[in-house]
């Protein structure tokens, strides 16, 4: 292959990139593929969906959950997690508990693209045998699915140039293949709240912490209680609760995305803010030993099929005397 085809191929995979930010459900011409184009290809006409996900991600640097913590912990970072969850509203698909919304996803969006020093964005995209091989098979299976279907709207989102973290901090037993680290893993995950008022913003029913330890070791704890589904119709009101706290409380958020623009939010006006997500039902199924994801009495397991939501059935008096503030629609 001579050098005038090589300079012609790379310029029409350059406008061909342009093209397809520019429009995003016509992907052709796929300018990263092309650059590997004599080792990969031998046809201009090669769809991109077709380039492999080691070429499309080759240089995305994903911080593992470990050193995650150790960022948290050591220098008190607030994090936003992004998981298949947070992606799939960006990309107009609603989930189970969050109908799309056109300002969710522009803050989804902000929070993704800021550089804030002290802000972590978490993130899962495996696309390699060192990302996957951690995990169960229907774990892989699943994830691998979810970025070969996206994969090419994702890169529009990914900057190859920035440091991210794991959004796996808080999904440390169910999907891990080699169960045998995580009670040390349990150990330093809480660390972060050792010693710390909490404040935990949850879902009706998610009741963190409610009949096991998880939080045993912090000083005090209180609750902003938001609805289940839909959290984010009350966005501006859970800031306006928050803001009667002191900036040294820890923010522990499980909401769904709505945590995840939170966070940011959170972070921006002083708070440490993190977003914990699945923790507490990972926490469950690891003291149950569990070998599958399973419902967990008195709690909502999202990922559990035919759990649904029971408001109002909470008859922990304690776990009322600990709510500051309950907030409905």
């Amino acid at each position: 292959m001579n050098i005038f085809k090589i300079i012609l191929i790379k310029l029409i995979c350059f406008f061909g990139l342009l093209y397809s930010l520019k429009f995003p459900k016509k992907y052709y011409v796929f300018f990263k593929c092309c650059l590997k184009y004599i080792q990969y290809y031998h046809k201009l006409n090669k769809k991109c969906l077709d380039c492999p996900k080691k070429i499309i991600f080759n240089g995305l640097n994903i911080l593992p959950p470990e050193d995650t913590l150790d960022e948290i912990i050591n220098k008190n970072r607030s994090i936003s997690r992004f998981g298949d969850g947070e992606f799939d509203l960006i990309f107009g698909e609603g989930i189970g508990f969050q109908k799309v919304n056109d300002s969710l996803i522009k803050k989804l969006k902000k929070v993704l693209k800021n550089r804030r020093k002290g802000f972590l964005v978490g993130i899962h995209i495996p696309y390699n045998n060192t990302f996957l091989d951690k995990y169960i098979y229907k774990s892989k299976r699943f994830i691998t699915n979810w970025v070969e279907r996206w994969k090419l709207k994702l890169f529009t989102l990914i900057d190859l140039n920035k440091k991210y973290y794991s959004s796996y901090i808080t999904r440390f037993y169910i999907e891990v293949k080699d169960k045998s680290k995580v009670p040390e893993y349990i150990k330093k995950l809480k660390k972060i709240w050792e010693g710390r008022d909490i404040l935990i913003i949850e879902g009706e029913m998610s009741r963190l912490g409610i009949g096991n330890d998880l939080f045993n070791n912090s000083k005090s704890i209180k609750r902003i209680i938001c609805p289940p589904v839909n959290a984010f119709n009350v966005y501006d009101k859970i800031i306006y609760h928050v803001k009667k706290f002191d900036k040294s409380i820890l923010i522990l958020l499980a909401l769904g995305p709505t945590s995840t623009a939170l966070s940011y939010d959170l972070y921006n006006l002083g708070y440490q803010a993190i977003d914990v997500g699945h923790i507490d039902i990972e926490y469950e199924w690891f003291l149950r030993k569990a070998t599958k994801k399973i419902k967990i009495r008195g709690k909502y397991v999202n990922e559990v099929y035919g759990n649904k939501y029971k408001i109002g059935a909470v008859k922990d008096k304690k776990y009322y005397e600990e709510i500051i503030n309950k907030i409905s629609n």
